[in-house]
């Protein structure tokens, strides 16, 4: 009889102690990198060259380099708004298609070595990282593939001398979270002279591969942007829109940089083989550089949060251009909007409503995965369901009525994204109310939706590749609505 019930203890003791395993991953999951790239959310995009000084958009790359002659430029001011604003980093336009560099490269005298600023001992790109080291801000940088200055563009031998400007950057100005690479393949400018038109095949002059593993080697934790990726993919427009549908995934095989791709890549590719994530690039002002004309038409605070909303709340990155005047500094209407910003967004979130509060599931995996794990505040632990239960509920119990007009639901994204539907309903005077009607989640999706007076939220996850993996979920009520 002892035996027996020894045998029983040592039975429930190893069922007690036996784990649940979580989920495989399901489809393509996020790199290191792209995780580290998903939870900056919102960072500064700063377009600064000759144009600022010609009052162009494009230069056509015969700019005297001493018209590009700053009076008081202060990348600590830069550095000190951006963060200030809330943002995570600076990416700045080391070259843009006039092909003049904002740093002394050894390759070119199209560069600030040439110019009456500093007397030709500037280097924009060292004041910038400086800068960012102070204020603990990331740094990336944009060189633009096309050249309108380079004699030999259009040529072999400009891809020795794009490789070698981007050695430099990736070499002497420390760790670099993005390079940024646009689609801009070609057209007429400048070219050394020969004043012409010059056009090259985008999906093989560049031979993006080769120049892919120059960043892999030099700047292992840095994702490379383009339309095409392959870490970070354009949302397919200027305006401040991601897609209320947005897969983080693509076929990125069938894409290049420069292509005729702009109506799919906002949602992405639901079947997609790669993770390839969208960002969402957008300006502050009508143009991506400064000019005067543009000082009253900087956009608001009001609209700086719908371009929240359309971006980080739909599943992207918020990439937004503040471009320097031609002092060398950040306007100071753009500082105001910019500041009086994050002051909407922190009064839009200040007080979480679920967190601390009861939640249950229709299905749970096991405790380890329960459904408390979305409001634990903790973005590590998750609710999931068994293999086989794509579908489920989980309920927030907010007690007494609260109100409510804002969801943000986050997946468990290094397991891969999920969700294809979902729904939101309020307990509304005893009834179920449905709020929101959604597709894709992914990293984190945030919607708004007309204040109720609710006791319980209930999310439903309808449609789901595999089990639904959901990592957080937050309940607020903003003010004004």
């Amino acid at each position: 009889m002892r035996q027996h019930l020894i045998l029983l203890v040592l039975i429930l003791s190893f069922s007690a102690c036996k784990q649940i395993l979580p989920p495989e991953p399901f489809g393509p999951i996020p790199s290191e990198r792209q995780l580290a790239w998903h939870q900056l959310e919102y960072y500064m995009f700063v377009h600064f060259t000759v144009n600022t000084f010609t009052d162009k958009e494009w230069g056509y790359g015969d700019e005297k380099e001493s018209v590009f002659n700053p009076s008081e430029l202060d990348c600590r001011q830069w550095a000190k708004v951006a963060k200030d604003a809330g943002m995570k980093g600076i990416i700045i336009t080391a070259k843009h298609h006039d092909g003049f560099c904002l740093w002394p490269s050894e390759y070119t005298d199209h560069s600030v070595k040439n110019s009456q600023w500093k007397s030709g001992q500037g280097d924009v790109l060292r004041d910038l990282r400086k800068a960012c080291d102070e204020f603990g801000l990331k740094m990336g940088v944009y060189l633009s593939p096309w050249d309108r200055n380079s004699a030999v563009y259009g040529t072999p031998e400009y891809l020795v001398y794009y490789r070698n400007q981007l050695r430099e950057l990736l070499t002497n100005y420390g760790d670099i979270f993005e390079v940024w690479f646009d689609g801009a393949n070609g057209g007429d400018g400048y070219y050394g002279g020969a004043r012409e038109t010059r056009r090259i095949d985008n999906k093989t002059y560049y031979d993006w591969p080769n120049t892919h593993k120059i960043v892999r080697e030099l700047q292992p934790a840095a994702v490379m942007f383009s339309d095409a990726g392959p870490d970070v993919r354009w949302v397919g427009n200027e305006s401040g829109m991601g897609s209320i549908t947005n897969w983080c995934l693509l076929r990125r095989d069938e894409l290049w940089p420069g292509g005729n791709f702009a109506s799919i890549l906002g949602e992405g590719h639901e079947d997609g083989n790669y993770w390839v994530p969208a960002e969402v690039d957008v300006s502050i002002r009508r143009g991506w550089f400064y000019h005067q004309s543009q000082d009253s038409l900087v956009r608001s605070p009001e609209n700086l949060m719908e371009l929240y909303y359309s971006s980080v709340g739909r599943n992207s990155n918020l990439l937004l251009n503040i471009p320097p005047d031609r002092r060398g500094l950040l306007h100071e209407n753009d500082v105001k909007s910019l500041i009086a910003f994050r002051e909407l967004r922190e009064k839009e979130f200040a007080n979480e409503l679920a967190k601390g509060k009861n939640a249950k599931a229709s299905f749970s995996r096991g405790k380890e995965y329960r459904p408390g794990n979305t409001i634990d505040g903790n973005p590590e632990t998750f609710w999931t369901t068994p293999d086989d239960q794509t579908t489920a509920e989980i309920t927030i119990d907010l007690g007494p009525e609260t109100e409510v007009n804002r969801i943000l639901i986050q997946e468990y994204i290094k397991l891969g994204q999920r969700v294809k539907a979902f729904k939101v309903d309020a307990l509304v005077d005893g009834a179920w109310k449905q709020v929101v009607e959604g597709t894709t989640i992914g990293y984190k999706v945030i919607r708004k939706f007309p204040a109720v007076r609710a006791s319980k939220i209930r999310l439903t996850i309808s449609e789901s590749k595999a089990c639904p993996v959901i990592s957080n979920i937050e309940l607020y009520r903003a003010a004004g609505e």
